[in-house]
């Protein structure tokens, strides 16, 4: 038995966090009904076409959920969202912020009809209405979050600022829904009550800075932007071989750093030479002792840069294509790949990190819009002349 089978979840999630929060849910065996606008759906499905002609962000994050499409402006969609809160444990929602009061599914206007509804609301924010902050109503996209957050300012080359690759501001919110609201179904367990979760992006994001914010304590220069570098840590980072190609290495303390000296420079006197004998000087000394390595490395290729690392026992990586994490050995090797089924075939999907192998995770299709319609409507007792009614009205 998987931890949440028997857990109902409704969802008014669009783009990246919430559907990443539910899609976790789902993989512990929640039920997840997914509301999405007829005709168009979240707008992520429309992102790109690069998996069988689907957007990769949706196949990602919307696995093991049923498509409901509702029309929330129509006149029966309250009746209709009133029917599945009934027999729902959790509802999770990132709508523009007050989207969702306006609608009647604010915590406060369902608590008392439905008081062990956890309801979860992710905005870029915060959306407090006691306490709503002069940034509640900005429009909040990733990339606008990794800037308010800072992460920005430490993040690319000494010359310019980068973002990171993937959307690491609606992961962290979607990360926080998600683990906030299992510790809101424990807590419901021994009160019976459920609980309003107000998850902010900003928030999420700066408790990710906490390293460098307090690196800049009190009016302290913060950490530089470094490149691929440790900001604060040498030699840390990648370095190139003589063959072109680069291997990310990194020291974390002064025994590595003898024998980093000894057995991968083979310059062993550089232990203690007074530039470079504590972190702290090989940071300030950067410049001298990346000549020393890349002079070191120069003739060698990556192969035998690695093989002295890993003889040496330092920590090193392969700088990894795409390519090259679909084929990499160690998931291989682990059989963390399975098939999952989508509207345009099976495609690949990682299992879950970190579960017991008490249960397997769901890792069902991902649904074509509004797949489930018909079955969830005949669910709540809508007959099939009531559907077909709603859908000529395009309430559905």
């Amino acid at each position: 038995m998987r931890p949440l089978e028997g857990i109902t979840v409704v969802t008014l999630e669009h783009a990246i966090a919430a559907p990443f929060c539910t899609r976790q849910l789902a993989d512990l065996g929640a039920r997840v009904i997914k509301i999405e606008r007829p005709g168009v759906g979240d707008f992520a499905r429309a992102y790109d076409t690069r998996v069988h002609g689907q957007a990769s962000h949706f196949v990602w994050t919307n696995r093991s959920k049923e498509s409901l499409t509702l029309d929330l402006k129509h006149a029966e969609a309250p009746q209709v969202l009133g029917k599945l809160l009934a027999n729902a444990d959790v509802l999770v929602q990132n709508l523009a912020p007050g989207a969702a009061a306006r609608l009647g599914l604010g915590y406060e206007a369902l608590k008392d009809k439905h008081p062990a509804l956890i309801v979860c609301d992710i905005s870029g924010y915060g959306d407090d209405p006691q306490n709503p902050g002069p940034y509640r109503d900005k429009k909040a996209y990733d990339l606008l979050i990794q800037s308010e957050a800072g992460f920005l300012s430490i993040t690319g080359s000494p010359d310019e600022p980068a973002k990171a690759g993937c959307s690491i501001a609606d992961i962290a919110a979607g990360m926080y829904a998600y683990s906030n609201i299992l510790a809101a179904l424990i807590q419901r367990g021994k009160t019976g009550h459920g609980c309003r979760l107000d998850v902010s992006m900003l928030e999420s994001m700066v408790e990710w800075m906490s390293y460098p914010m307090y690196y800049a304590f009190e009016g302290a220069s913060a950490p530089p932007r470094a490149g691929a570098s440790h900001a604060t840590i040498y030699p840390y980072g990648p370095f190139t071989a003589g063959d072109g190609r680069i291997v990310m290495l990194g020291l974390q303390n002064e025994r590595e750093w003898s024998v980093f000296c000894r057995k991968v420079l083979r310059r062993p006197e550089l232990a203690s030479d007074e530039r470079f004998n504590a972190n702290a000087l090989r940071v300030a000394n950067k410049p001298a002792l990346q000549a020393l390595i890349t002079a070191a490395f120069a003739a060698l290729d990556v192969e035998q840069v690695v093989a002295r690392l890993e003889d040496a026992q330092i920590a090193n990586a392969n700088v990894s294509t795409m390519a090259d994490v679909w084929a990499h050995a160690q998931l291989r090797a682990r059989e963390r790949w399975v098939s999952v089924a989508t509207p345009a075939g099976p495609i690949p999907a990682l299992l879950p990190p970190g579960m017991p192998a008490s249960f397997a995770p769901r890792m069902d299709a991902v649904p074509a819009l509004g797949e489930h319609a018909d079955a969830i409507l005949a669910e709540l007792g809508y007959a099939q002349s009531d559907v077909a009614r709603l859908r000529a009205a395009a309430a559905i």
